[in-house]
């Protein structure tokens, strides 16, 4: 079975072709600046071929037409028809408590989609117009929903409620959601299967650390507790995102600037985090290089941003009563030796202690453990799309069960 996966922005399409006997990826690739001047599309196949041409996407639609063009003819061929495709799989970021599992769309879940987007304007209404197109160029073929927020479900009340007047739960479900949840199921699954125990047995901390960033503690598989909360904004400070702030910042601040609602809303997720405190750059590789020739501002981003990691980690600790694994992912978590290795500095009480050299080492896997240490410390490259696509066979196979009579 060949599942499309999906994952679509308000300007981008990302995507790959996964051939699920060996989950195989076939292809990759985004379009970019849809409905931009300057559009174009990377495409890559599993034997190395790569092409990026310039086009002219003024809406999904038209994007999606051109991937299955680059999928099914010239050089970066890799299916003959697009009948081959058996399933789409999108990505969709908010699914609140209306979603605590991946489910097959129909258009009572696309207006469910579309009524969190005044909680997710930035992402919602993007994987709309993504499942829309894919209707339009793929037919009826079933498509998957996998949300960010579901592997979140599991929280107890104590961890997603906020401390504010309880009517504001119910009457606008007002609490932490979570995200990234995809890839915290992914890298916590894998763990349990590299360390050879099973995962209800096991209290991990997954570390998803990017341009956006949030940490879990996953006891026995499920989500406990999570740093992102009713939006993306919360937690971590990130690359651009502020992450958790005094509330009454925001009376302060508009008293100061005279800044009010979307103007807040782009100063806390677009000019804060690591770019806001720096003054250089969100981008995690600009602010180690500028540390390490002096940068007192990038100094105090890297450590802040470190220091915070620390304290979740211990705080995730307590909540779980002890942990057998940390795994960093992402970015950031896969590739910054630097953060991995501040981050788990001084942390004895916990068990925790990595071998330096293992730590500047680079790939998919690697084994950060030290000598006698009793928790175990990985880099795991993330999969998002891979749980994508094993949801949307799941539910596909769900699909074609007989009824029971």
């Amino acid at each position: 079975m060949k599942i499309l996966v999906i994952n679509c922005g308000s300007s981008s399409l990302k995507y790959q072709l996964i051939d699920m006997e060996g989950e195989k990826v076939l292809c990759k690739g985004n379009c970019e600046r849809i409905g931009i001047p300057g559009s174009k599309i990377t495409h890559k196949t599993a034997d190395g071929y790569q092409v990026e041409r310039d086009a002219s996407f003024a809406n999904h639609t038209e994007a999606f037409a051109m991937l299955v063009d680059m999928m099914t003819k010239g050089d970066g061929a890799v299916i003959s028809d697009v009948k081959e495709i058996n399933a789409v799989g999108h990505r969709v970021a908010h699914g609140a408590d209306m979603f605590p599992h991946s489910c097959l769309v129909d258009e009572e879940v696309i207006a469910k989609i579309d009524s969190l987007s005044e909680i997710a304007p930035l992402h919602n209404p993007a994987h709309i117009q993504g499942i829309r197109a894919a209707q339009r160029i793929f037919g009826d073929i079933p498509q998957a929903v996998v949300f960010d927020t579901s592997f979140h479900h599991s929280m107890p009340s104590k961890a997603y409620m906020f401390a504010i007047p309880y009517n504001y739960y119910k009457e606008y479900h007002i609490r932490r959601y979570g995200f990234h949840g995809t890839s915290h199921r992914y890298v916590s699954k894998k763990c349990a299967e590299i360390m050879g125990r099973p995962i209800e047995s096991l209290k991990i901390i997954t570390c998803h650390l990017g341009n956006g960033s949030s940490i879990t503690a996953v006891d026995g598989g499920r989500s406990v507790d999570t740093t992102m909360g009713f939006t993306p904004t919360g937690g971590l400070m990130m690359g651009t995102r502020s992450g958790d702030l005094d509330p009454s910042l925001v009376t302060f601040i508009a008293e100061k600037t005279g800044l009010h609602g979307n103007e807040f809303l782009r100063t806390f997720n677009e000019q804060s985090g690591l770019l806001g405190v720096s003054a250089i750059s969100s981008d995690a590789r600009d602010i180690e290089k500028a540390a390490s020739l002096g940068n007192e501002n990038a100094a105090l981003a890297q450590n802040m941003l470190c220091y915070q990691i620390k304290k979740y980690i211990g705080s995730y600790a307590a909540v779980m009563n002890g942990v057998d694994a940390i795994v960093f992912t992402g970015g950031i978590g896969e590739n910054s030796s630097t953060v991995r290795e501040t981050v788990c500095q001084d942390m004895d009480y916990l068990g925790v202690k990595i071998d330096l050299e293992q730590n500047k080492k680079r790939g998919d896997f690697i084994d950060l453990t030290a000598e006698g240490a009793k928790t175990k410390v990985f880099v795991i490259a993330t999969n998002e799309e891979l749980m994508i696509a094993r949801d949307t066979l799941a539910l596909c196979g769900k699909m074609s069960q007989p009824a029971e009579g």
